[in-house]
């Protein structure tokens, strides 16, 4: 079975004898649905899970279910035997987006405290903005990403002894020995490859076989830009019109998503398109990075919403719409081959998958910073400059934007393959491997 870190969350959460629900949020595929059912069937004598999406396409039993009375009249057909005490008694609402009335209905079954309760879902950014009563103070929300870099990492045979000794190193910036670096690496551009979705990672680990992955990954993809079940047809089309373009985009220099270029029409602005761009991101299958203007700390205060870089939620599905089954492009580094849109990608998903709200800085003359982030510590804006080639110490954008005494910089991160740290200045220089300790 494949790690993740938030199961220690969900078990933490589930013994807490909290009242609030927790709902986990994610892209489809990610694993919602397999890490819920592990620790609910590990930990509750008594484990119920209904899929509401199954429900809505067969009996429909929860359709007109607005009481909890009515829930659990609806539950007990399923499962009454089950339907024991609280602390033995486990309620999983699996694909509760298909129904967002059983939303509201949840701040009635915590209130009601007569069993524990989770739910997941994806869409349920959207969802909750459109539920008539939300249903704030009784739900614990949580987003759930594919497998970040550490986990593949311990997914292909790393103790937490030796990732633990790596995160002292990264704090005290010291660089792993050489051939402790070149393992690093390895995994590293295979993570690339394979990304962090479970079918994939397990395809990987199981049979090694890359077309088997890429099979999983465009399956995946396909899905993705398929779905959008809430909308019309012609706002569907839309949505994958802007999906299928992020590649595209992240190939080109300045990588943010160009409104006029969504149907190839004049005149079109950002605004024509925001229930397009809030489908895919509350989706959890693209990942926004907002333009900065003034990046002082917090960077929320002064983002843009008019520029707008997507990417990919996971970096084996981009390996495979740009290089397909051919590894050698990734895992020989390939001075022809530039992999600055792949790590980028792999490090917002690092990033966003840390909690880290995503932003960078492009200015008509100082030029661009890739990522900044908060430092709450420090109480200021950390840039982050992401380099795959051999020219990481060339970036007179990052140069001129630590410089700026108004923007109050105190530390700056250039990433790359390059083994060694050093400090220059204000700007710190780490293997691209530390991104996952950030």
């Amino acid at each position: 079975m494949l790690y993740r870190k938030i199961e220690s969350l969900i078990i933490e959460h589930l013994k807490s004898g909290s009242h609030k629900v927790m709902l986990i949020d994610g892209a489809r595929q990610v694993g919602k649905t397999y890490i819920i059912r592990h620790i609910g069937q590990k930990m509750f004598q008594n484990y119920i899970e209904i899929n509401m999406v199954e429900d809505s396409l067969g009996s429909r039993l929860f359709t007109n279910t607005k009481s909890v009375e009515d829930f659990y009249l609806q539950v007990s057909m399923l499962a009454g035997d089950k339907m024991k005490e609280k602390e033995n008694t486990l309620i999983f609402i699996d694909e509760i987006q298909a129904y967002p009335h059983l939303l509201t209905l949840l701040k009635f079954l915590s209130q009601d405290n007569k069993f524990t309760y989770i739910a997941s879902g994806s869409l349920l950014g959207v969802t909750l903005s459109e539920t008539t009563s939300i249903p704030m103070g009784s739900i614990r929300k949580v987003r759930m990403f594919p497998l970040d870099f550490e986990e593949f990492l311990y997914a292909n045979g790393m103790n937490e002894l030796v990732i633990s000794s790596m995160q002292k190193k990264f704090v005290r910036l010291e660089a792993l020995d050489e051939p402790m670096h070149n393992k690093m690496m390895d995994l590293f551009r295979k993570y690339l490859l394979v990304g962090g979705l479970p079918d994939a990672v397990n395809a990987y680990l199981e049979t090694k076989n890359i077309q088997r992955v890429r099979e999983i990954q465009a399956e995946i993809h396909d899905y993705y830009a398929a779905d959008a079940s809430k909308y019309d047809a012609e706002k569907k089309l839309k949505i994958r019109r802007v999906y299928d373009l992020i590649p595209s985009n992240m190939e080109n220099k300045k990588k943010r998503v160009i409104a006029q270029s969504i149907e190839n029409k004049k005149g079109k602005i950002f605004t024509d398109y925001s229930d397009e761009f809030e489908y895919l991101i509350s989706a959890g299958i693209a990942l926004n990075v907002q333009a900065i203007s003034n990046p002082v700390f917090p960077l929320i205060e002064s983002s843009g919403k008019n520029l707008l870089k997507l990417y990919l939620n996971d970096v084996g599905i981009l390996t495979g719409i740009l290089y397909g089954n051919n590894i050698r492009a990734i895992l020989d580094d390939e001075r022809s081959i530039n992999l600055g849109s792949v790590y980028e990608s792999v490090v917002a998903s690092e990033l966003a998958a840390h909690g880290h709200k995503l932003f960078y800085y492009d200015n008509r003359s100082k030029g661009e910073v890739d990522y900044l982030i908060d430092d709450y510590d420090s109480l200021s804006a950390v840039p982050i400059e992401v380099k795959s080639g051999k020219d990481y110490t060339v970036h007179s954008a990052l140069n001129n934007f630590v410089k700026n005494e108004d923007y109050h910089i105190k530390k700056a991160f250039v990433v790359s393959n390059e083994r060694t740290i050093k400090t220059d200045g204000k700007i710190i220089y780490l293997p691209i491997y530390y991104a996952m300790f950030m």
